[in-house]
């Protein structure tokens, strides 16, 4: 099997991206999830992986100066991450996560990563070393600043410089 990971900017990204997103969380169906009506962030960088020449998980990139407990913070945040249905549970997932964390520490600026996930979902981050935030996360929503309720998507960190587990984090903008 031959694996290709790409980590791409740009509106060119998007366009490689939006098919498997498109396939992964269809339009129609997003109305429907608990978080349908949050609005997001769109990703500074994108990990594209493609196995035997298709692209079969996508792991979104950004970057937020935001605050926690009142203190500026640099966050990686994640999102966006989409394997196809007919691939997962090889390890895709897996391999694009690692290659996000290695750009946030190469990047040697990152206090932290965070991403929001469904609950189901948590034990699968939760084995690859994501940790619960269990504090309040405040973030931009239509014109506002407000706490985000995570009753369907929760927050996790993963320690990179700094360990947030509890507090107040406001992202200063979007969520992701």
């Amino acid at each position: 099997m031959d694996l290709e990971i790409d980590i791409l900017t740009g509106p060119a990204s998007r366009a490689l991206a939006q098919p498997l997103l498109d396939t992964v969380w269809p339009p129609a169906s997003i109305s429907g999830q608990p978080w349908g009506h949050l609005i997001f962030a769109e990703p500074d960088l994108r990990v594209l992986l493609e196995a035997d020449g298709d692209l079969v998980c996508h792991v979104g990139i950004f970057w937020r100066t935001a605050t926690w407990n009142g203190h500026k913070v640099r966050i990686g945040g994640i999102g966006s991450v989409a394997t196809r249905e007919d691939r997962r549970r090889r390890g895709y997932a897996s391999i694009a996560l690692t290659a996000a964390i290695r750009t946030f520490r190469d990047e040697r600026a990152t206090d932290f990563a965070m991403l929001f996930c469904a609950p189901e979902l948590a034990p699968f981050y939760q084995a690859r070393g994501w940790r619960a935030f269990t504090g309040e996360v405040l973030a931009e929503q239509r014109g506002g600043t407000a706490p985000l309720a995570f009753d369907s998507l929760r927050p996790h960190v993963v320690d990179i410089r700094r360990a947030p587990r509890e507090g107040t984090i406001d992202l200063c903008g979007l969520p992701w």
